[in-house]
């Protein structure tokens, strides 16, 4: 919707234009009595003559779809408006959009001639779109602890402790793959034993499946917010429009961050171990275009780019998959049975959703002894779960009922276990877990996990390749190289979230 944002910026300019008035030409009592008017309107209790000229501006009225474009604002408001050194001058703007024309009134003090408000209307515009790169104004919106309304708080303290999992798990398989002196003894020390948290990190899979997750349950959130606004019409282009919405929201900072690990990796001195990195850069060069379709999840690992960016292509796939799962919750017109069915949209295996049905009657939570024995099922399944990886982790010989039977439900029943944390959180069961995961701690690093899940391997590839000497595992000193790359990875990716994914955002907002 340009026409809406055009508009919008007549109505704004003049307050945006004022930071750089000297660079045009304005006379200087235009100036002055703009920047009256603007000092006054941005008061707590704005004067009389402030409030009228900005209520005479031209406003979006109903009926858009159907022809309403003009916004002629109020002539005779506008006219009547006495300043301390100026009146009202009613203008209007006329815009040509093919193949809209429409005009829109604005009021502006009578010392400024037309030439001078055509000149604030497109400055004004202009500062708009660089006010998107605006460090300050990006990292304010990063560094929010403001939680969306109708958002689910618990959501932003298991987004980041999954991805402290993934970037745990990363640093202990990117560097043991070929980088130690010592993996015989790290493999007999670690892949039997659970406590060795940081020098093998368990099922980190299963961080991911999280992820999935959750972009289930806001992937048909926001699919269900579109059909509403159609007055309950699914149709083809609301999904099409649905589908490449979430296409321009994913795609600049993978591309960007596929181009500046190319980037990096071609021109960075190269170490004893940067074979990993010349086969990044051979796979980018073969298989770029995967990566831009969001088809590279489809090739074998050893054919991709950037391998770790695999999560964002599956994560597309079942995004067009919730179309054809939200039509059952419409239709059953549950509360309960629709948020379960959303949790468990985008489990990896696609059984979640129709488990959550059959075990929607478990689910409902009305007594404080049910929510117990619910967490305790949650718990002691996740526990299980991640036990089990250990003892199933070697690969038999033979076919295995036990190997066959875990492999076949247990990303299911981590999608459930997860779901019940969620719902209990949201229901207000989840306690000292619920006040957790709800920190506002989570939310500014919330808004860079993105980023950080990109750019994490990355880091970690170039520390690796850089190295002369292999890595001697013990503890300590991976339990170090975590936290390195943590506290790297959060910095990077607070500053490409600054300067490229919310920019983008924000232009892509002020269109939408």
């Amino acid at each position: 919707m340009v026409l809406l944002w055009r508009a919008s910026c007549l109505v704004h300019c003049l307050t945006l234009y004022s930071l750089a008035v000297y660079s045009i030409n304005v006379s200087e009592k235009c100036t002055q009595d703009t920047r009256t008017f603007l000092s006054e309107l941005n008061k707590d209790l704005p004067s009389e003559y402030a409030a009228l000229m900005y209520d005479a501006f031209g406003k979006m009225g109903s009926d858009v779809v159907g022809g309403n474009v003009n916004r002629p604002g109020s002539l005779q408001e506008c006219l009547s408006v006495q300043g301390p050194s100026f009146t009202g001058q009613y203008c209007q703007v006329f815009l040509k959009q093919d193949p809209i024309q429409y005009f829109v009134g604005i009021c502006v003090p009578d010392s400024c001639v037309e030439e001078e408000v055509q000149t604030l209307v497109v400055y004004g515009c202009m500062y708009s779109w660089l006010q998107a790169f605006s460090f300050q104004a990006c990292s304010q919106e990063v560094l929010s602890t403001a939680t969306p309304g109708g958002g689910y708080s618990s959501l932003n303290g298991i987004r980041i402790f999954s991805l402290l999992w993934i970037i745990c798990g990363h640093t202990v398989q990117l560097s043991a793959w070929n980088n130690l002196d010592n993996e015989k003894r790290w493999k007999g020390t670690v892949e039997k034993n659970p406590l060795h948290v940081f020098a093998f990190s368990g099922p980190v899979y299963l961080a991911v499946d999280t992820f999935l997750l959750l972009g289930g349950l806001l992937s048909a959130r926001s699919l269900l917010g579109s059909i509403q606004r159609a007055e309950d019409k699914l149709s083809p282009g609301l999904v099409a429009n649905f589908l490449f919405k979430r296409f321009k929201r994913v795609q600049p900072l993978h591309l960007f961050i596929v181009c500046l690990a190319i980037g990096l990796f071609s021109v960075v001195q190269r170490g004893a171990f940067w074979f990993i990195a010349e086969d990044e850069i051979i796979n980018c060069k073969k298989y770029w275009w995967s990566n831009l379709l969001l088809v590279n999840n489809l090739f074998t690992i050893t054919d991709i780019c950037a391998p770790w960016t695999w999560y964002l292509s599956l994560d597309f796939q079942f995004y067009a998959t919730t179309p054809l799962f939200l039509p059952t919750c419409v239709f059953f017109n549950n509360t309960a049975l629709f948020r379960f069915n959303n949790i468990s949209l985008s489990s990896p295996l696609l059984s979640s959703p129709l488990l959550s049905s059959p075990l929607l009657s478990c689910v409902c939570v009305t007594t404080q002894w049910q929510a117990a024995v619910g967490w305790f099922c949650c718990l002691s399944v996740m526990a299980i779960l991640v036990g089990l990886a250990y003892v199933l982790r070697d690969v038999p010989p033979q076919p295995s009922a036990p190997h066959a039977l875990y492999q076949g439900i247990h990303r299911s029943l981590w999608a459930l276990a997860v779901a019940w944390i969620i719902l209990a959180c949201e229901e207000g069961y989840g306690g000292f877990v619920d006040n957790l995961l709800s920190l506002n701690l989570w939310v500014p690093l919330s808004n860079i996990s993105f980023a950080c899940y990109l750019i994490h391997p990355v880091l970690i590839i170039l520390y690796n390749g850089k190295q002369e000497t292999p890595i001697h595992y013990t503890d300590m000193n991976f339990f170090y190289l975590f936290l390195g790359h943590m506290i790297l990875t959060v910095v990077i990716g607070y500053v490409l979230t600054v300067l490229v994914e919310k920019p983008y955002l924000f232009l892509r907002g002020s269109k939408a």
